[in-house]
């Protein structure tokens, strides 16, 4: 295993109820970067045919997961585990947000894990005392549940913040116009205005004239979208063909 590979957080789904569920807890693991899942007595066995589909594709997480007897023994490896709860279940130990835990995570020494119970019941009180702390979420009081995917998912995205994964539209974003660009539209659309009586009383007409900048400049248009919108207004301005 890369160092890379041994400073991501390892997911620790304990006595885990559905097969399903352990799928979508894989696609949310893989959808943020993280790879190792760790099972603790899978109530149906594993492999389980139910995990595949429903991990959309995480394969790799699937195929690389290990079970282990007891959650001691899945831990051994992890100088940092957090147990996600809404309970403290009678253990007395630090609480912490998954943005914390993350944090936490990424500025420590030594191998982290996410601790996750089972979905009926959540975690035992002799899996939370394994813990160096209790993550929980602020949470609705009126309805508390979270499925497992759900848990998952939002421990991984916080640790993600924490790793260089790419920002999926990044890439296509075009940088804004230049002033330039935008002054020439808005002298473009004053042009076809003026004979329109657009801005008349001429009292009126500069003030108009500056409400109209700021809504053309107001949504911060890239060059492609000044360039399209000065082809629609040079459309306009030759009228229809004959």
């Amino acid at each position: 295993m890369s160092a890379a590979d041994e400073r991501k957080p390892v997911v620790v789904l304990v006595r885990p109820q559905l097969g399903e569920n352990i799928g979508k807890a894989a696609r949310a693991m893989l959808n943020f970067g993280l790879t190792e899942m760790r099972l603790v007595e899978p109530r149906d066995g594993w492999p389980n045919p139910s995990a595949g589909p429903a991990a959309a594709g995480a394969d790799e997480v699937l195929d690389k997961a290990r079970v282990y007897a007891t959650t001691a023994e899945a831990v051994a490896d992890c100088a940092h585990v957090y147990a996600t709860t809404v309970r403290k279940r009678g253990v007395t130990k630090p609480v912490v947000t998954p943005e914390e835990a993350a944090r936490e995570m990424a500025g420590a020494v030594g191998r982290s894990a996410f601790l996750f119970g089972p979905e009926r019941s959540g975690l035992e009180t002799e899996d939370v005392a394994l813990a160096r702390a209790i993550l929980t979420v602020p949470i609705n009081p009126d309805f508390g549940s979270l499925n497992l995917a759900q848990a998952v998912i939002l421990c991984a995205y916080e640790w993600s913040k924490h790793e260089t994964l790419v920002q999926p539209t990044q890439e296509d974003l075009l940088p804004p116009a230049s002033q330039e660009e935008l002054d020439g539209l808005i002298e473009h659309l004053d042009r076809l205005l003026e004979p329109k009586g657009y801005f008349l009383p001429e009292s009126r007409a500069d003030a108009t004239r500056r409400t109209l900048r700021g809504v053309l400049t107001k949504p911060g248009w890239n060059h492609l979208e000044v360039r399209t919108l000065r082809g629609v207004l040079s459309s306009l301005e030759r009228g229809p063909k004959p």
